[in-house]
């Protein structure tokens, strides 16, 4: 029993290690000569996904994964009185862990398995060659800007947030650091996550009108909002553009998309692997049923996945989608409304358990 995925990437390296952990051979395809990972990006993961991602995946080492058992959001500056804070009496609310590290640890560990093959190509159109050949009960694409996306997965929902992204590390003396911080400023959210006692990851999310900067303009602004941490040094600062993007059909001819090439969403709410881990979760379950009812890995599958995730994912997406307009639409506004709507949910018990059920199990739970 043969499935391709297409892309190398966490993905498509997650998707892989919780098939072989079913016996399925596995072939990834790609078409990157040198993977560099993104030395400053850092996932976030919540605590029911890290639970599935240790269970059904991957058991990750302690020594990568940094715990998380607070968020405290503020307005402008650290120095007024939170608008919000999410806390988990004690227990863990999501873990964080380097990009990079989380790709290497998948890698190493696939290409160990004889159920693994990674295979890398150079011709143009090979992917349709791959198509035509006929050879695996499936092929899911893990890619959103390859050809198969262009050409057969370009009905979509697209917002251009007109933002882009920094994104660096801090090094910085001992903190007590677990608690995240995310702060509403007047060009954009940022957001420090912690990685351990002694290091921090920083996303600050501006607009379009003002991102004409230098990485000392962004170092100087984290040190402005910065409020906890002695910085002894910066790491590399990297940029990204921000886009909203839902597709519309989740399976073309005989390829299923998934992850980032079915929905992209702003980062402020550190939802995206997450929802990939659920979509995950769902694949899995369908593919098992599938093999213990002695049936067939075939179109079905992409139906089965798209009718119990596509609803979900649109609401999910779209409900991100509206705090980053929000947000957006307060900060223009000369009467601020949302610093008083996020103190009111944040002092209500009832709100404040939905959305870290939301912001931990997504609809599912």
């Amino acid at each position: 029993m043969n499935i391709c995925l297409i892309g190398d990437n966490i993905t498509s390296l997650t998707l892989a290690k919780n098939l072989v952990n079913k016996n399925i051979k596995v072939f990834v395809y790609h078409n990157r000569k040198n993977n560099s990972q993104y030395q400053s990006r850092i996932i976030g993961i919540s605590k029911n996904n890290l639970d599935f991602f240790n269970n059904k995946i991957l058991k990750i080492k302690k020594n990568l994964i940094w715990k998380i058992d607070g968020i405290d959001v503020f307005y402008n500056k650290i120095d007024n009185d939170k608008i919000f804070n999410f806390n988990n009496s004690g227990d863990t609310i999501f873990s964080t862990i380097k990009h990079a590290d989380l790709y290497k640890i998948l890698n190493e560990n696939l290409n160990k398995n004889v159920l693994f093959k990674k295979i890398f190509i150079k011709k143009k159109n090979f992917y349709e060659k791959v198509i035509k050949e006929n050879k695996y009960k499936l092929i899911i694409n893990c890619e959103s800007n390859n050809e198969i996306s262009k050409k057969y997965f370009y009905n979509r929902i697209i917002k251009d947030y007109e933002s882009y992204a920094y994104t660096t590390l801090i090094k910085h003396n001992y903190f007590n650091n677990l608690r995240a911080i995310q702060i509403f400023t007047e060009i954009g959210p940022i957001a420090f996550l912690p990685i351990s006692n002694y290091e921090t990851s920083i996303v600050y999310s501006i607009t379009k009108d003002k991102f004409n900067f230098s990485d000392n303009d962004i170092k100087n602004l984290i040190k402005k909002y910065n409020k906890n941490y002695v910085i002894k040094s910066f790491g590399k600062v990297e940029k990204f553009k921000l886009n909203f993007s839902i597709l519309r059909n989740y399976y073309n001819k005989s390829i299923l998309s998934f992850g980032d090439s079915i929905h992209r969403i702003h980062p402020l709410a550190g939802q995206g692997f997450n929802m990939t881990l659920r979509d995950t979760k769902v694949l899995s379950k369908i593919i098992q049923d599938r093999i213990e009812l002695g049936l067939e890995l075939d179109f079905g599958v992409y139906e089965e996945f798209e009718k119990k995730t596509k609803h979900l994912n649109y609401i999910f997406a779209t409900g991100v989608d509206f705090i980053y307009e929000f947000f957006k639409f307060d900060n223009k506004s000369k009467k601020k409304y949302f610093n008083p709507i996020l103190k009111l949910i944040g002092k209500n018990k009832y709100f404040n358990e939905i959305a870290k059920k939301y912001a931990d199990q997504g609809l599912m739970f």
